[in-house]
């Protein structure tokens, strides 16, 4: 995982943003990005309700995940892009309680 705002690395491998929205004053090019999945994101009401309010982290988590569940072919996707490296690109502030951070868990289960 790495925020959007960070400078690509060699070492990211595939780079996917997983946000719904473009982020800020970011250029395609500065994103570096090899694809843009915005429906991996959550959804414009979950996003909005969540508000990046770490005591609703809990609660985020489940709601999103229950989102990514009714789109299997995201995340097939992503699970055929994770190769040998794979970096989910964000771009909110807090790198504990983000959808990158609640995606990857939920991959890693899966790929287990």
């Amino acid at each position: 995982m790495k925020r959007v705002y960070e400078p690509a690395d060699s070492e990211d491998g595939y780079r996917v943003l997983v946000d719904r929205v473009w982020p800020r004053g970011v250029s395609r090019d500065r994103a570096a990005v090899d694809e843009w999945l915005r429906d991996a994101g959550p959804s414009d009401e979950l996003r909005k309700w969540f508000g990046h309010r770490p005591e609703r982290w809990p609660e985020f988590v489940r709601r999103y995940e229950a989102e990514i569940r009714d789109r299997p072919e995201i995340v097939d996707e992503l699970i055929e892009r994770a190769g040998p490296t794979l970096t989910l690109v964000y771009s909110a502030r807090d790198e504990e309680h983000n959808q990158a951070v609640a995606l990857a868990a939920f991959l890693r289960r899966r790929i287990a």
